[in-house]
């Protein structure tokens, strides 16, 4: 019987994950070693009913009583708090989905792959951050890291068997977000509302105006150069409003390969679930006379200057990623509050990188999560005075 942990179990990714591993049998296929999630308390008690969990942990402390209630008398010990997740981490499993948006999930990622076993890796500030750090530490600990973005994991499968000096390039898609046909200036005056309604994707609400954006897909391009170790130059993205074509590998002889699949999050968890196998996922399956067509446009880095600066931070390496993505939550944090417009989350981004580029740590390789952490707290200061800037000139 195969042991996982779930951390971010309440989230859409570990909702999808937790359905996937019911259907393959549930607690009868699996020993549930840990699940963790935020204030959903009622979901968390279920799912840890239903996968007979030895552990589940709460990120709120304040909410700890509430889980320890509704768990009372099931077996299941209860925790809460970061620290609670990091140690919940600590409890080796065969397999760990790392599904906890934000710079939160990097802790509990970085320790579970310390037990040498596989982490499949949703959260995607983890390879941003610190993305020369995990792989090393992955290395050093004989441990595997399956990526599960949907793009990622197509360029995994695409790669299978594959000598990577053959590869030229690297394509991921993105569907545009809602704002792929609007003006600069219908962008510019856009609402909250508006830039989290996805036309493709079920997402939660800042992984959606993350996609609208296109700092969503910047984060991917990052994670693409650290994951896969592509020079910059050879890893591009295209607007493909059908979602269907997750990724394309160029080969060296003029061959691309694609990697088509529905857009439906469960392909590319089921993938990482089942590997190094393969095994049925419950997903849509393509009908290409039906789809008709299949398009492909350049990205328009003026309506998404995100994807410019990913460009930059693939250059610089070091901590530049984790300045990124620090800033990149500061921004959104305040464009969902009314307190900065839609394009000011990018100035806002920009104005943080000039800021902290000149500290010694921007560039540097860490040795140790403290050095990312650092940056990370130091970055989003820096982009708290920059978006309060911008909220002054509103």
């Amino acid at each position: 019987m195969r042991s996982l942990s779930i951390f971010g179990a309440t989230g859409s990714i570990g909702e999808s994950t937790f359905d996937l591993v019911m259907r393959k049998g549930g607690p009868e296929a699996f020993r549930t070693v840990a699940l963790t999630g935020g204030r959903n308390i009622r979901r968390l008690a279920e799912m840890a009913r239903a996968l007979k969990a030895e552990l589940a942990v709460t990120a709120h402390e304040d909410c700890l009583p509430a889980l320890r209630e509704v768990l009372a008398g099931t077996g299941t010990e209860v925790a809460g708090g970061a620290q609670a997740i990091a140690e919940a981490a600590d409890r080796p499993a065969d397999w760990t989905m790392s599904a906890i948006v934000g710079a939160a999930g990097l802790v509990p990622g970085m320790r579970a792959l310390k037990h040498g076993r596989t982490l499949a890796l949703a959260n995607k500030e983890s390879l941003v951050t610190a993305g020369q750090l995990l792989m090393r530490t992955a290395r050093e600990n004989g441990a595997t890291i399956l990526p599960v973005d949907s793009e990622h994991s197509a360029v995994f499968q695409a790669l299978a068997g594959e000598d990577t000096a053959c590869v030229e390039r690297v394509i991921i898609t993105a569907s545009g977000g809602p704002f792929r046909d609007w003006s600069l200036e219908r962008i510019r005056a856009c609402t909250v509302a508006e830039a989290q309604a996805h036309p493709n994707w079920s997402m939660g609400q800042r992984i959606s105006i993350d996609s609208a954006s296109m700092f969503n897909k910047a984060l991917e391009l990052i994670e693409t150069r650290e994951f896969f170790g592509f020079e910059p130059d050879r890893i591009e993205a295209v607007v493909h409003p059908q979602s269907i074509v997750h990724a394309m590998v160029g080969f060296c002889d003029g061959g691309l390969m694609a990697h088509l699949g529905p857009a439906d999050m469960r392909h590319a968890i089921g993938f990482a679930l089942n590997w190094p196998g393969r095994g049925e996922v419950p997903v849509a399956r393509i009908d290409l006379a039906q789809i008709a067509s299949l398009t492909f446009q350049k990205p328009d880095e003026e309506r998404f200057p995100a994807l410019r600066l990913a460009r930059d931070v693939m250059a610089a390496r070091g901590l530049s990623g984790a300045a990124f993505n620090a800033a990149k939550e500061i921004a959104l944090d305040h464009f969902i509050a009314g307190r900065i417009g839609f394009l000011d989350m990018a100035a806002v981004v920009e104005e943080t990188l000039a800021g902290v580029s000149t500290d010694p740590l921007f560039g540097k390789v860490p040795d140790a999560l403290e050095e990312v952490l650092a940056m990370d707290h130091l970055a989003r200061r820096a982009a708290e005075e920059a978006a309060g800037l911008r909220q002054q000139k509103r």
